[in-house]
């Protein structure tokens, strides 16, 4: 892609991580690259428990976007492979090492390998708001309704 926007990776231990492929889309009209995990061996991460997997990079991000980091589908779906921070958050200013918190929300412990595919990153824009202080808020038809008010759906009662 001629006009594509450049993020920079870096490896962080070049002759170890070799084998360990750098984000990537894996279809010409993915939203998200696939992130591998740079661990040594395997590591299994029991039901209900936390980790922090490393992927061996770090990146810069141009000024006004930021990657998103998300679970892929495939292992929520098949074996409650989670992100705890979903969408995780690398700010452009971030330089260190790209780490994945995950979750295991399944019923059995599960075994990742090194280089995995274990979440995905997207790439946006964001803008800084500015704050302004205010005695009020304009009215709307919704107001301060939230978290179900408008019903469950066709399927439920409210």
């Amino acid at each position: 892609m001629k006009d594509a926007l450049e993020i920079r990776f870096v490896r962080m231990d070049p002759e170890k991580d070799a084998d360990v492929p750098l984000p990537r889309y894996m279809s010409e009209q993915a939203a998200g690259m696939d992130v591998c995990i740079s661990i040594d061996g395997d590591r299994v991460l029991q039901a209900g428990k936390i980790t922090l997997l490393p992927t061996g990079f770090r990146m810069a991000i141009p000024p006004g976007f930021e990657a998103q980091i998300r679970p892929r589908s495939g292992l929520a779906v098949r074996h409650g492979i989670g992100l705890i921070n979903s969408p995780g958050t690398i700010d452009s200013d971030y330089r260190g090492e790209v780490k994945l918190a995950v979750i295991n929300l399944g019923e059995t412990d599960y075994t990742f390998r090194r280089g995995d595919r274990v979440a995905q990153m997207v790439i946006s824009r964001v803008y800084q708001a500015r704050i302004t202080e205010t005695a009020s808020l304009d009215d709307t038809e919704r107001g301060e309704g939230g978290f179900g008010h408008t019903g469950l759906g066709a399927d439920h009662s409210s």
